[in-house]
């Protein structure tokens, strides 16, 4: 019996394809555009690339990486540049280990986090997961803008 159009599962149209990714796009560049950033096609590939995946920490290299995979035609020079420029507008936070190497968090709200040594890892401290009993008192005409805690651990030999 020969198939008719109603025997079909539908299909969503090319129309619909485009209006989704346009939709996630236009997400990110209302980000990118509230947080006073000009939503280039860079700025935007690389934006995406970063909040598709929920929270998570990310060094300039792996998003290199991603990017290339993705065919995201950019430089490792440029991605550093944009995720200074993130960090800056508030769109990411720092988390610097050892002044060597730098990771950077999808997640911007205050939280603590634990360094994996050997696997060059960063995951987040659940938030009552560490308490603060004294901050030291800010220079002379200086604020205290946050305390970050790195906690470094290793598997147990």
């Amino acid at each position: 019996m020969p198939e008719t159009h109603r025997d079909r599962e539908p299909q969503p149209t090319m129309s619909e394809v485009d209006h989704v990714e346009h939709t996630h796009s236009c997400n990110v560049t209302e980000m990118l555009r509230d947080a006073g950033l000009r939503p280039t096609r860079q700025r935007v590939a690389l934006a995406e690339l970063l909040y598709s995946k929920g929270n998570r920490h990310i060094s300039a290299e792996h998003l290199h990486e991603e990017a290339v995979k993705a065919e995201v035609p950019v430089s490792l020079a440029t991605v550093y540049n944009t995720l200074h420029q993130f960090t800056e507008a508030g769109l990411l936070r720092e988390v610097a280990i050892d002044g060597t190497k730098t990771y950077f968090d999808t997640n911007v709200h205050d939280h603590h986090h634990f360094f994996i040594e050997g696997e060059n890892r960063v995951i987040d401290i659940p938030h009552d997961g560490v308490g603060l009993g004294r901050v030291p008192k800010a220079p002379e005409g200086m604020e205290i803008v946050r305390v970050d805690v790195v906690v470094r651990v290793r598997p147990k030999s």
